[in-house]
């Protein structure tokens, strides 16, 4: 009983101690994560289901602890393709909570990218809360140079996640796990309440400290 307590502890500590962060260092933090799995040699996410995908979604140091009934796992950021095609909009701010986290269970931190793959998954994206696997489809991303050994459930999947633990890349199910809003975040970021709908529909600019984020995506992406 007392082992499962102090591990009870150990991981709120540890989704506290990261949760409390800024909003600037969890863009920094994404932004080294973009770099690294998108460039990941023949492991990473392939070049053309990033080019196109329609938002894309960074939530570093994603923490674990799946036995935490209605612990905050993660928090993150996203943005989607401007309304023309070129380009990303300002970044709209979610958090995780749940899912089916599995070998994750036991406090290990991992970095995870969702690609968001059509118009449908955007609008989900922009309400309040969605499910994947429930109002939308998830599968684990395929890996390498090209997304040609997609399977049938990979092609007609909605959302495609992926994962870095410990320098190991690969798809990630995260069928289960509730995506939100994350108001504070936002207020945060754009010094005002402002809610993800409104930061894409709205066309709001930047933020001076999310222009890195942007810059990364632009770089790794493109829409020919």
């Amino acid at each position: 009983m007392k082992i499962w307590v102090g591990a009870l502890l150990a991981v709120c500590m540890s989704v506290t101690t990261f949760a409390q962060k800024g909003a600037d260092a969890r863009i920094k933090a994404a932004v080294e994560d973009l770099n690294q799995m998108t460039m990941a040699s023949d492991k990473g996410i392939p070049q053309d289901l990033l080019s196109k995908a329609s938002c894309v979604i960074v939530v570093p140091n994603l923490k674990a602890g799946g036995f935490i009934i209605g612990a905050e796992y993660g928090k993150g950021f996203f943005s989607c393709r401007k309304h023309d095609g070129v380009g990303w909009s300002a970044p709209g701010s979610v958090k995780l909570e749940g899912g089916k986290f599995g070998f994750l269970i036991g406090g290990k931190e991992t970095d995870l990218i969702m690609l968001v793959m059509n118009k449908d998954g955007m609008q989900r994206l922009l309400s309040d809360k969605f499910q994947i696997g429930g109002e939308v489809s998830g599968a684990a991303g395929p890996v390498g140079r090209s997304s040609q050994a997609m399977t049938d459930a990979e092609m007609h999947a909605e959302i495609l996640s992926y994962s870095r633990s410990r320098g190991v890349f690969g798809g990630l199910d995260l069928s289960g796990t509730a995506v939100m809003q994350d108001e504070k975040a936002n207020e945060e970021l754009y010094g005002k309440a402002i809610t993800n709908k409104d930061i894409i529909d709205t066309h709001t600019m930047v933020p001076s400290d999310a222009k890195p984020l942007i810059h990364a995506l632009d770089r790794i992406s493109s829409r020919k």
